[in-house]
């Protein structure tokens, strides 16, 4: 009989051991949680840049607005009849 509980409590430690630390086990399946969780907010983050993307995209094909706008925010031009006004500070001395 006390070959038997022996026998027993080694199966329970192994399966212990297994179940805690092997492969498959508790540790890994919470990395890979922990792992899942880091994936969706990633793609979270960039499903809302393409959704940007694809907003300009459609701006940029569909009317001259966005095109103009661009055209004076990234290249400093101005359009016809138009008067630029570039104001220097002179800084305090």
């Amino acid at each position: 009989m006390k070959l038997l509980i022996g026998l027993l409590s080694v199966l329970l430690l192994v399966l212990q051991f297994t179940l805690w630390l092997g492969k498959g086990g508790m540790r890994e399946a919470a990395q890979l949680s922990q792992a899942i969780g880091q994936q969706t907010a990633e793609n979270s983050r960039l499903r809302d840049r393409n959704l940007a993307l694809a907003a300009e995209v459609h701006d940029l094909q569909q009317g001259l607005d966005a095109i103009e706008e661009r055209a004076r925010s990234e290249l400093g031009m101005i359009g016809s009849g138009e008067t630029f006004f570039q104001i220097v500070d002179g800084g305090a001395d």
